[in-house]
């Protein structure tokens, strides 16, 4: 590798920094001082984007003919208009949305960001078009600069220092201003802030502004170097998400030294290329998929809180609820279950006239099980997930690969399969449970992801990107009727191991010690060991809903292994509500079969879904299954008052 290439390489990973550090640093900025998990903060880098391109567009139109000079005064009007813009509708936002979520735990946050995610996203789709939207290069920075015999182009050069001034800048605010002085206050302590009389409303909502005006301007930034499209708020998020948790939560300084170090990373594997070392050949171009992810894992592991971070205050608790009469509940549960299965059972006889009804049922089915395996580890283990696809994907890949490269049956697939996810869910756990909160979230993110770049670039055994076809059930299960009433038949005795579980001496030993870890372990409880097992048990479980997914779809890709799976376990999981035991099967018939409805009846199908998961998040937090039986239980308390003499 000669040495003129790999500077150039370098200076590269330079300016991608700026643009990582200015995502962060807004998301960094939201979350020290209002502890709000911002999951809808890469649609403001892709609305800043967007936006500078429309501003660009209108105002060359309406001032053609303005020469250079006019040209680069739209551009650079582009790029700071998109900054205000985003920053209004960020604060018009945290007033609407976000400070009632103020109070909610941060898996509800989420839950109620990632439904602005939906919204954003196809309000962007009706305004802009589902085409790539091409910018401008800038004018005067058109051209390259020669460094050692080799071009760079000139606008990265502004990009490089870009960072630089913005850490200055941020540094300057947050010193020098009375603004910066309550920042910094209310993230230390915000009920002293109160107390001192200052509105924390219009605090918080400057700072949401403020964070949200630095992604808007790191998108704009990016017009000359990439089209304005859809699919950036979810992959830029992840980058932001990465790049603060690594430097540590609410250290701007922490986030902009991470951004150096995951930008150089990506840089040098680009740099290297493909390296032949002792017979081995090592692409690590391939790896700047997951470098970030690598990195983070890396830091995790040795430093928890990050390069620069500080351990975050867990959010109280709420109590579960109390039945006054349990026994008389589980009667009439169990009595509804077996009705429920009864009728389960004979859907094909009755929809033998709609087909489409038992592959829908088949698919509610398989998100039960993967919902509930999810909730299992979030609710009585109290361990929060954000790649639980990974087992799910691990089980999908796990029996295509036993069907069509062992040649075995179905039988051995749905066996086996399982016990691969709990196999590297056994290793990824280890790691996983010495953390906790936010940092252990993103861990299991980083293992995810790294999961899903080896099936998305193992193009010999995973099929790469275009994934494995031809997994169909074995000959006695192949009617879709005879592999529904299976496919019932294993998630059914899933779910009530599963429940078992839940309520066996492990089940409460796990409850313990997530509600207190220091009593769990003066009681003799090995907290880690046991939060471990339940980390690979709830792996077996969505191995198993994996791998029936293969089979019911005849064909898998990599997209089981992504974000978007683990972020639609999550959505079912908190829609039904993570406290109740039916939670997940209740969230999951309701988001599986709306999303399947909305999907064909119009194109802005998220948006509507987005609307009902946030007015839901705002009005019913505890979730449908929670909302339903506090209506049973005060429906019962008012009944036995009546009867009372």
């Amino acid at each position: 590798m000669e040495f003129n290439a790999l500077l150039v390489q370098l200076l590269n990973g330079l300016a991608q920094a700026s643009t990582l550090f200015l995502m962060a640093a807004g998301l960094s900025l939201i979350f020290g001082v209002t502890r709000i998990v911002n999951f809808a903060h890469g649609s403001f880098y892709m609305l800043g984007l967007y936006a500078s391109v429309s501003l660009f567009e209108h105002l060359s139109h309406r001032w053609a003919g303005s020469g250079a000079s006019g040209s680069a005064w739209f551009f650079w009007q582009s790029v700071v208009w998109s900054g205000v813009l985003t920053a209004a509708l960020g604060a018009l936002v945290e007033v609407l949305v976000i400070k009632r979520l103020s109070k909610a735990s941060d898996i509800v946050q989420l839950l109620g960001t990632f439904a602005l995610v939906l919204i954003i996203k196809d309000a962007s789709l009706w305004f802009w078009g589902a085409e790539d939207l091409m910018g401008p290069r800038a004018p005067g920075l058109k051209g390259a600069v020669y460094i050692l015999g080799r071009a760079f182009p000139s606008y990265d050069l502004l990009l490089i220092a870009v960072g630089p001034l913005g850490m200055g800048a941020l540094w300057w605010i947050l010193t020098k201003t009375r603004f910066g002085v309550l920042v910094r206050a209310a993230s230390l302590d915000r009920d002293m802030v109160a107390a001192l009389g200052v509105n924390q409303r219009w605090l918080f909502t400057g700072v949401f502004a403020l964070g949200c005006a630095l992604a808007g301007w790191a998108g704009a930034l990016q017009m000359p170097r990439e089209p304005a499209n859809l699919s950036l708020d979810l992959t830029s998020v992840s980058e932001a998400f990465v790049v603060v948790v690594v430097g540590g939560l609410g250290s701007i300084p922490g986030a902009y030294l991470a951004a150096l170090l995951i930008a150089e990373t990506k840089a040098l594997c680009m740099a290297l290329g493909t390296v032949d070392r002792f017979g081995l050949t090592l692409e690590f171009s391939k790896l700047t998929l997951v470098a970030e992810f690598l990195v983070m894992a890396a830091v995790l592991v040795f430093k928890p809180w990050g390069l620069m971070g500080r351990p975050i205050a867990a959010k109280a608790r709420a109590e579960e609820v109390v039945h006054e009469n349990p026994s008389f509940e589980r009667v009439w549960m169990a009595y509804g279950l077996a009705l429920a299965f009864m009728v389960l059972w004979a859907l094909p006889l009755l929809t033998h006239k709609a087909p489409y009804a038992t592959v829908l049922a088949i698919d509610v089915l398989t998100s039960v099980l993967f919902a509930s395996s999810l909730r299992f580890l979030m609710g009585p283990a109290g361990l929060h997930s954000f790649g639980h696809a990974a087992y799910f994907g691990l089980g999908a890949y796990g029996a295509a690969l036993i069907t069509l490269k062992l040649h075995w049956g179905m039988g051995w697939a749905l066996l086996l399969a399982p016990m691969l996810s709990a196999l590297v869910a056994a290793v990824v756990g280890w790691f996983c449970v010495q953390l906790s909160g936010i940092y252990l979230a993103m861990l299991t993110l980083a293992f995810a992801q790294i999961v899903w770049s080896i099936g998305f670039q193992w193009d010999d055994i995973t099929g790469g990107s275009n994934g494995l076809s031809g997994i169909w059930p074995s000959p006695q299960w192949a009617s879709k009727e005879d592999f529904y009433r299976l496919t019932l038949g294993l998630v059914g005795l899933s779910l009530f191991v599963l429940y078992r579980l839940a309520h066996s001496p492990f089940g409460y030993a796990l409850r313990a010690s997530r509600d207190s870890s220091l009593r769990a372990q003066a009681l003799g409880i090995d907290v880690k060991r046991l939060q471990w097992t339940g980390f690979v048990v709830a792996a077996v479980f969505a191995g198993l809903a994996g791998a029936l997914f293969a089979f019911s779809k005849g064909s898998i890709s990599p997209e089981v292994l992504g974000i978007s799976k683990s972020v639609d376990a999550l959505v079912m999981v908190l829609l039904g509500g993570l406290e109740a035991s039916h939670g997940p099967a209740l969230g999951a018939l309701i988001y599986t079969t709306l999303a399947d409805h909305l999907q064909r009846a119009t194109p802005y199908w998220q948006a509507a879904l987005g609307v009902l998961i946030l007015f839901l998040v705002l009005l019913r937090p505890e979730g449908l299954a929670g909302f339903l039986g506090g209506c049973g239980r005060r429906h019962t308390a008012a009944e036995r008052a009546i009867s009372r003499p």
